[in-house]
């Protein structure tokens, strides 16, 4: 491989990898040259998007030449995460990105208003959008801080997917939106925490993006005319959107980057 590749020979933890967002930025950084760790609950996507059903992110990479593999993950589970930075390691020999994509937006199919949501979804919303992102960042920073730094200095790099509806308020989605408020507070908090020892951590605030959870967004809640006019930028996006800032954000041109919360969502926020 090139050595211009922008995360050549880094290893990559990315959970939610088996579709959507995570699939985009795991193929994305495989081919920058990242060794990518695929975490999910299956390595098979649970999704009705015909291309995600063919074959696994992990297999995808491989059969390009690159080098991945696949660790199944309950991301709001502790010992699973710590598990999944020990597998990283022993395969790899260390952690130098972790993207934090899990995630589930339960009221994209049944939206509520707050007397209306139930207690379930409020506690698996947190568990899965919020405790994951704790876990993630709580044993990838303990990995970092053990390890030798790159020679640029920099310990890690720490990718955290929050959302627009942890900037504004959405409508008819308080889990979701509280989850993601959570995320980019934890994120800016862990970011100040970290910086004297050069681990990145930052934020990407997607708008909405054409996955299978947007399937499910402009059947039950807002419909698909709607959201292009909130999206002045050629509407909605696509998940390398996403991914192609996620790379930004794993390489060394973050050199001077660490606490932001970035909106990637064809102006959405921008109104």
């Amino acid at each position: 491989m090139s050595s211009a590749l922008r995360l050549q020979d880094k290893v990559a933890i990315v959970t939610g990898s088996s579709s959507g967002l995570g699939r985009a930025i795991s193929l994305r950084y495989a081919r920058e040259g990242a060794n990518v760790v695929c975490a999910d609950l299956s390595p098979t996507a649970r999704s009705q998007i015909p291309e995600e059903l063919d074959t696994t992110t992990h297999d995808l990479i491989t059969r390009a030449g690159g080098h991945a593999i696949f660790v199944q993950t309950d991301v709001g589970d502790a010992s699973q995460m710590e598990r999944l930075v020990n597998a990283t390691v022993d395969k790899f020999g260390r952690l130098d990105i972790l993207v934090n994509n899990a995630g589930v937006a339960l009221e994209a199919h049944k939206p509520a208003v707050c007397h209306l949501t139930d207690e379930s979804v409020w506690d698996t919303t947190m568990r899965v959008n919020v405790k994951s992102v704790f876990l993630g960042c709580k044993y990838a920073t303990a990995q970092m801080l053990k390890q030798d730094p790159h020679s640029s200095g920099d310990r890690g790099w720490i990718i955290n997917l929050s959302s627009i509806m942890g900037i504004i308020a959405g409508l008819d989605n308080p889990s979701y939106c509280a989850s993601k408020g959570a995320v980019s507070g934890l994120t800016k908090q862990i970011a100040l925490d970290y910086a004297p020892h050069r681990i990145h951590v930052n934020a990407i605030c997607p708008g909405y993006t054409q996955t299978a959870m947007f399937k499910e967004t402009t059947t039950y809640m807002t419909p698909w005319e709607d959201l292009k006019r909130r999206h002045p930028f050629n509407g909605p996006g696509w998940p390398d959107d996403i991914a192609r800032m996620a790379v930004v954000l794993a390489s060394e041109d973050a050199n001077w980057v660490t606490g932001i919360l970035l909106p990637v969502d064809g102006g959405y926020t921008a109104r």
